[in-house]
């Protein structure tokens, strides 16, 4: 009793009460297939005992063809011939059911993964490489889906091997039986020692996989960058330093594993020899026959296999175990709030197109402790007018844009929209609905010009894609193409100057037909007169919008309604004669 609360305590406790989470967490997607999984086992209970009835049928058949037995060579012969067949079309139907299933999981997995981190809160995503996540997305999912079909299936199956194969030994021969089992007290306190050392091996390598992963995926975004820096050179051997440390860790790794894998081989070896030598003594003096003897040297191996593939099952239990924990890390990540919902709906419902006011009130905000960004900013812009944030680099436009479209929260104060019938609903994720978006740089995707337009809005008709394209002063420059908006584009923009793919960007937002449009800087790359003319259009398409934008050029000053200052934590809103010092000192 005492030894069973002894063990009890231990699971609850430190490594296997995470590999015991992180277990229950992977049989939750194994639940749903449990009837195609148990099908599955039983194929492969089936296949084992098919081998083992071979097994035996070979000592028969040897000795019925040495005369000391009088047993039917040709039926004899028929049934191992039939095991055998029969054992090739359970195979052959259990990987079909082993790719069904694992295809499934695998998919159900990162599909789960992949919303998770798209409903995640935005700041605390941030603390995840891109390339890290790419590695958990595919190389761990993968990893936990084939062990949900692998490991259960596999103890099961092996474990019946096992017990299918003494049980034969130990009723021919008791001693072998025990000769064969000699193995297994010391494979399992190996194992037992081994256990965390595995496991953490596991946790480095799945790291440096991500280090390698996110820097390839890093240097190839900013391809550009580096051969305009003539940066290849560096590149390139910062990419042969991170290959060391992976290479470092693997070998470590690898040696590791050789030297268990190693002593597991010479123990096994052992065992084999003594059944072996066992078994010719007791053929010597005659206690056994030529059939038993040869049944015996191919069960004092599968003996000693089979018990070392349980043992090896530890290896990739903390296998799967670890990359299931790498990713439950996301689903620990809150979700991003969302506030007012049912408000959201209802200024949706009944107020889309004549609209929406933005209120700023005595808000706070900051990042951390110590420094804020944001302190008593008051920000009004309404339906119809165009709303300049303008100030130095780094001192807060960006994060206000962010505030705007919810991927953070106010830490103090009101930040609200505001209907035409007086309806209040915070900012929050909620209320992103109202907003299109234009960030700085290059936001396009791969596919069509189509495509791209109709992200944001699936039943577009092409008249309506080509007269958000003329009100961004794209329409002239995509007509041209070979096959105008059916046209190729390429990864991020491929094909267009970085001009063309902000105009774009900006006809997408405007396909939206939102009641608020944010740019941050998304005319940077437009010239003066382009960028007047579109801000015009933007402005004149018949729409009750709030315009937003965020610019260090002031050029687009004297269009705007208000021009509110971001600058050393405060929102101040500027007057006309400090808008044309800005202009004059530019």
């Amino acid at each position: 009793m005492q030894l069973i609360k002894k063990i009890i305590t231990k699971i609850k406790s430190g490594m296997l009460q995470e590999m015991y989470e992180e277990t229950k967490w992977m049989y939750t997607y194994a639940k749903k297939y449990k009837f195609a999984i148990l099908f599955y086992i039983l194929l492969g209970v089936i296949t084992t005992l098919m081998g083992l009835g071979s097994s035996v049928g070979s000592k028969y058949l040897i000795d019925a063809v040495t005369g000391q037995d009088k047993g039917n060579i040709a039926l004899i012969a028929i049934f191992i011939i039939a095991m055998g067949l029969f054992s090739i079309g359970v195979n052959a139907i259990s990987t079909m059911i082993s790719a069904r299933i694992n295809i499934k999981v695998n998919n159900e997995i990162q599909a789960e993964v992949y919303d998770k981190i798209l409903v995640a809160d935005w700041i605390s995503m941030k603390e995840f490489h891109s390339g890290d996540l790419l590695n958990r997305l595919n190389g761990d999912v993968n990893t936990v889906a084939s062990s949900i079909l692998g490991w259960i299936p596999s103890l099961v199956t092996r474990s019946v091997q096992f017990i299918g194969v003494l049980a034969i030994i130990l009723y021919y021969d008791p001693t072998m039986a025990v000769i064969a089992l000699a193995s297994a007290p010391v494979m399992l306190i190996v194992s037992k020692t081994l256990m965390k050392k595995m496991r953490d091996y596991n946790k480095k390598m799945r790291q440096v996989s991500s280090e390698v992963m996110s820097f390839n995926e890093e240097s190839f975004q900013n391809i550009q960058s580096v051969k305009a820096f003539d940066l290849i050179g560096f590149f390139s051997n910062r990419l042969r330093s991170v290959q060391k440390n992976y290479k470092d860790v693997y070998l470590d790794y690898n040696k590791f594993s050789v030297y268990t894998s190693s002593f597991m081989s010479v123990v096994g070896l052992f065992v084999s020899y003594a059944c072996f030598g066992w078994g010719v003594y007791r053929l010597w003096t005659g206690h056994i026959t030529f059939g038993t003897m040869t049944l015996f040297v191919q069960l004092s191996g599968q003996v000693s296999s089979s018990f070392k593939s349980l043992v090896s099952l530890v290896p990739s239990a903390i296998s799967a175990t670890t990359s299931a924990g790498r990713i439950m890390e996301f689903f620990k990540i809150k979700n991003e709030s969302k506030i007012d919902d049912d408000k959201a709906e209802l200024i949706q419902s009944n107020t889309m197109g004549k609209g929406l006011r933005i209120e700023l009130d005595d808000v706070e905000f900051a990042y951390d402790d110590t420094k804020t960004v944001f302190k008593h900013a008051n920000v009004q812009a309404e339906p119809g007018q165009i709303v300049a944030l303008v100030g130095p680099s780094g001192e807060g436009k960006t994060t206000m844009v962010r505030l705007l479209l919810g991927l953070i929260n106010v830490k103090s104060g009101n930040a609200i929209i505001k209907d035409v019938n007086g309806i209040k609903c915070n900012i929050s994720a909620s209320t992103r609905r109202f907003f299109a978006y234009v960030p700085q740089g290059n936001t396009i995707f791969s596919g069509t010009v189509a495509d791209n337009m109709r992200m944001v809005k699936p039943d577009a008709t092409d008249e309506e894609i080509c007269e958000a394209l003329k009100a961004a002063c794209a329409y002239d420059f995509v007509h041209k193409l070979s096959d105008g908006i059916n046209s190729k584009v390429g990864e991020r923009g491929g094909g267009f100057s970085e001009g063309q793919a902000q105009r774009l960007s900006i006809a997408r937002a405007l396909l939206r037909k939102s009641p608020i449009l944010l740019l941050d800087e998304a005319t940077s790359a437009l010239d003066v007169f382009t960028e007047r003319q579109v801000l015009r259009n933007i402005m004149n398409m018949g729409y009750a919008r709030t315009c937003i934008v965020t610019t260090h050029r002031p050029s687009v000053l004297t269009m705007c309604d208000k021009v509110y200052k971001i600058d050393s934590g405060s929102v101040t809103d500027i007057d006309e004669v400090e808008v044309n010092k800005l202009i004059k000192d530019f």
